[in-house]
């Protein structure tokens, strides 16, 4: 796949330069951008600015991820860049190379239609997890966290929804509006994202938290019916993490689809991931298990894809806790059963890692057996092996200790660690590392 480069002069890149990975050798510190979606035909423009920082000497280029946009335009501090496509990584080729520790900005502008990324119908638009299909960053580089600001175009009346909250609203040329979200603190980009639409709403508390509720597809009063545990929710979660609901302010959409997908402040849950009945603890997962991630994933975030199973096992943990709260422990039981039975699937087919295996999975499916159900049922090992007050008390100091940044498995080890008093090096060699074991690796 080629990219086209309006006004740029292309380049052949090195082998080093075609080996690198997105996000090498550099950390984004803030993205400033100018979105127009096309609802109608699911296109987009932007102008985007990146603020980077150097962490090795002597970087030649900066590598994102290849998507299907056309970029137009690109400037390092004001000097024109070229641009290319390596198979998935998209470069910038540097006039000069960079320095360690200096910093620098990007800008650039682009348009295409996102390969990935970009759902809904004729009255909304909505991205799920591909926010490096219709912006330029690192989509698996977790541990780069950045401040994030966008200034959204759509047409006049519209509504809009983003991470972070709405700081102004002004009109725009021809018609439009200019909606700015900022976040509030830095995320990873995976969790960027935004919608618009025509919507219902519903407002609702959570202590002193912010609860909303928003939907294209059904009324308010539904909305509230849906939605009802979220403030149960919210206090059993912030119990087990020993901290508040990390923003002020929680947003859920609620869409058409099975669609389950957390961003940085809110959630897009489809109508048909919801249980069509209340108070049924065989379909009630989608909206804790999303929710989970306020604290683990996006405030807690694994450094790097090979300790996924701490952003996506911990929550599926947490939505079997839930329904324990809720329901009694058959309910507990029986999510684990289902853990249980991918696990059994993943193994019979021959495939079987350690939670922190840093190789290449056969298909989504086998990888979500390991990150997210075997990590589940580890999570669940844990809890019986230390008792409630000890895993619990080590729950919450991971999650307090490393609210706002990275972590590796082996700062979840230390923390149940120190709240058990017990060495549970053997223990998380059988289950997490195998071989690979740490043995000195520095807390994140």
């Amino acid at each position: 796949m080629a990219l086209a480069c309006a006004g740029i002069a292309s380049f052949h890149a090195s082998p080093a330069l075609a080996d690198s990975a997105p996000g090498e050798g550099f950390d984004v510190t803030r993205y400033d951008l100018a979105l127009i979606p096309d609802l109608l035909n699911g296109t987009v423009a932007g102008h985007e600015t990146i603020t980077l920082r150097a962490t090795v000497d002597g970087i030649r280029h900066l590598g994102f991820s290849g998507n299907a946009l056309t970029i137009e335009t690109a400037t390092l501090d004001g000097i024109p860049v070229a641009s290319a496509l390596h198979g998935k990584v998209l470069d910038f080729d540097l006039p000069r190379p960079l320095r360690r520790g200096r910093d620098v900005k990007l800008e650039l502008s682009y348009h295409g239609r996102p390969a990935r990324g970009f759902a809904g119908s004729s009255g909304l638009l909505y991205t799920s997890y591909f926010a490096c299909d219709w912006m330029i960053c690192p989509q698996d580089r977790f541990g780069d966290k950045a401040d994030f600001t966008l200034n959204l175009r759509v047409p006049a009346g519209m509504e809009t929804l983003s991470i972070g909250r709405m700081t102004g609203k002004r009109l725009g040329p021809d018609g439009t509006e200019i909606h700015t979200w900022r976040a509030s603190r830095p995320y990873s980009a995976y969790l960027y994202g935004f919608a618009m639409g025509r919507f219902s709403r519903a407002d609702d508390k959570a202590g002193s938290a912010d609860l909303t509720y928003l939907s294209d597809t059904v009324d308010a009063a539904d909305l509230k019916r849906r939605f009802a545990a979220t403030p149960d929710m919210v206090a059993f979660l912030s119990d087990k993490a020993g901290l508040p609901l990390p923003e002020r302010g929680y947003v859920q959409l609620l869409v058409e689809g099975d669609e389950a997908q957390e961003a940085a402040t809110y959630s897009v849950l489809g109508v048909d991931a919801l249980p069509t009945t209340d108070n049924d603890p065989a379909e009630d997962w989608a909206i804790v298990h999303e929710l989970s991630h306020q604290w683990w994933g996006n405030l807690v975030t694994c450094a790097t894809l090979k300790d996924f199973w701490l952003n996506e096992g911990i929550t599926t943990f947490m939505t079997a806790a839930w329904k324990e709260h809720r329901y009694g422990r058959a309910a507990y039981d029986a999510e684990l059963d289902i853990a249980r039975k991918r696990l059994e699937g993943a193994r019979a087919k021959g495939f079987d890692k350690p939670l922190a295996w840093d190789g290449s999975y056969p298909n989504l499916g086998t990888r979500r057996a390991i990150q997210y159900s075997k990590g589940a049922l580890f999570m669940a090992h844990l809890r019986t092996s230390l008792g409630d007050d000890a895993f619990w008390s080590g729950l919450r100091r991971y999650s307090r200790t490393h609210a706002g940044g990275t972590v590796t498995s082996i700062d979840l080890e230390r923390a149940m660690e120190a709240a058990s008093g017990r060495d549970l090096h053997a223990l998380f060699a059988e289950w997490v590392f195998g071989t690979d074991i740490p043995e000195h690796q520095p807390t994140s």
